[in-house]
């Protein structure tokens, strides 16, 4: 939803999103359509009737995607293994390998980060995918190659739920500074974003408090409830790798489409692009892949039909079997099992995230007795660790409460009341001992101390003040 404060903006966004329509052809979910303000608010309830001092005169509603991408990227992974890829989790090229004659990239040198062990890999081309990181990989094939990214950091929170209605969001194309926001339903909560600034290179990323401010700031000036700082229960930074094509004349000109380069000794770079267009990106890398090495595969691209792992006869109703033919049997403190229903909000949450594979999900939960949640208030179950473990490389504590599940990133606190039982089943799975889930929880803990929730956050305005942080309490 698009509010409009003045008839000309509602012609304007109007007409664009029609032209939206047009372009995005058979594509299209629904039409966009014009909203009257009476309906407007009712529809969305904290939407304010005045802004800027101007009276809401209509919204226009346009239709638009969602996905989970922890879930989405952990499947492409999986799928890549099912069809023939090797796959290796929590490793680091740390230099690479050519050919004394040609000096053309022939493979890597790989380094598990997780034991500390060295081994080296060879391929006809090598692809740099290292994301932001990309220019370093670029510079161990040559210590001059020119930068081509350009890292921009896009901070986001997360709010309660009733900041947003189920199925509707709110976006603002220009705010009084010029820049847009945005509140959606995402996962049960409201996701608000965003910033865009340029910013330096790091593993661990950290918003800000102006960028949180400025978050809340935008969007309170388009809602009629309070917004609080109290209420962000996660606010993370993420790093766009913005590119140049190093092989345009105006190397000036930074693009958010993606690049693909080949000119630093036969290593094919694919950078910058977005989550929208992941699969075309992919197909142009393996392109060029193809072209450098002078290979001759049997086929073309068969991606653009190919199912993810778990998405193969699924259907929106699937979530209904899990909930009538699954138990969620919990063990107490005391060891006693205590069965329990699996709920709708459970089953819906297994089978948007899992697929067909929930039900091995949902079968653990019973067999196993792993059905208790992970967080009070979310659908996490004990038996999605046990399931990642086994079935999707989750290696570490982080790995599941950020890259397996969003739980990090929709609730920190949660989160971290979560780690205990998180780390006491993976110790269960991978036979870890004392020491290694002491390290767990320093790194996992270390990990969210970079989500500045209202329970971990240094206030530095005057206005607010820090309560006491989650982490000194697991400490104790």
């Amino acid at each position: 939803m698009t509010p409009c404060y003045s008839w000309f903006e509602l012609l304007y966004y109007w007409a664009g999103l029609k032209f939206y329509d047009l372009v995005a052809g058979t594509r299209m979910l629904h039409l966009s359509r014009y909203c009257s303000a009476q309906e407007s608010v009712e529809l969305f309830p904290t939407l304010a009737r005045k802004g800027h001092g101007k009276s809401l005169k209509a919204t226009v509603i346009y239709y638009d995607g969602q996905m989970n991408d922890s879930r989405l990227n952990v499947g492409l992974a999986c799928t890549a293994a099912l069809v023939g890829a090797a796959v290796l989790n929590h490793a680091e090229a740390i230099s690479l390998h050519r050919d004394e004659l040609t000096d053309q990239i022939t493979g890597a040198r790989i380094r598990n980060n997780l034991t500390g062990k060295e081994f080296d890999v060879y391929a006809k081309v090598v692809v740099n995918a290292a994301g932001p990181f990309c220019d370093e990989v670029r510079k161990m094939a040559d210590k001059d190659a020119h930068d081509i990214i350009c890292p921009s950091s896009g901070v986001h929170i997360i709010l309660p739920d009733y900041y947003s209605p189920e199925g509707l969001g709110l976006i603002v194309p220009k705010t009084k500074d010029g820049r847009v926001v945005f509140m959606l339903p995402w996962l049960g909560r409201t996701v608000a974003g965003t910033t865009d600034s340029n910013t330096t290179l790091t593993m661990l990323p950290e918003p800000h408090e102006e960028e949180i401010q400025f978050i809340l700031d935008a969007i309170s000036d388009y809602l009629n409830v309070k917004v609080r700082r109290s209420d962000v229960l996660s606010a993370w930074s993420g790093i766009r790798p913005l590119a140049t094509d190093p092989s345009a004349h105006d190397t000036a000109s930074i693009s958010r489409d993606h690049v693909v380069s080949t000119d630093v000794n036969g290593l094919v770079t694919i950078t910058g692009g977005k989550w929208t267009t992941y699969r075309s990106m992919a197909e142009d890398a393996v392109e060029a892949a193809i072209k450098v090495g002078k290979l001759s595969p049997s086929n073309g691209c068969v991606t653009a039909h190919l199912k993810i792992v778990g998405g193969d006869q699924w259907d929106p109703a699937s979530f209904t079997q899990i909930a009538q033919q699954y138990f969620r049997m919990k063990k107490s403190h005391s060891g006693k099992v205590i069965p329990g229903t699996m709920d709708t909000a459970i089953a819906k949450h297994l089978a948007h995230a899992y697929g067909i594979m929930a039900e091995k999900v949902a079968s653990i939960a019973q067999n196993e007795h792993l059905g208790k949640r992970l967080a009070h208030g979310y659908s996490f179950l004990e038996a999605e660790v046990a399931y990642c473990a086994r079935n999707e490389y989750c290696e570490t504590a982080v790995d599941f409460i950020a890259r397996r599940s969003r739980l990090a990133f929709l609730d920190t606190d949660a989160a971290g009341r979560a780690l205990p039982r998180v780390i006491e089943i993976l110790a269960t799975e991978h036979g870890w001992d004392k020491a290694r889930k002491k390290a767990e929880m320093a790194n996992a803990k270390a990990f969210l101390e970079t989500f500045k929730s209202s329970k971990n956050a240094q206030f530095d305005d005057g206005k607010h003040s820090s309560s006491k942080s989650i982490f000194s309490l697991l400490k104790t």
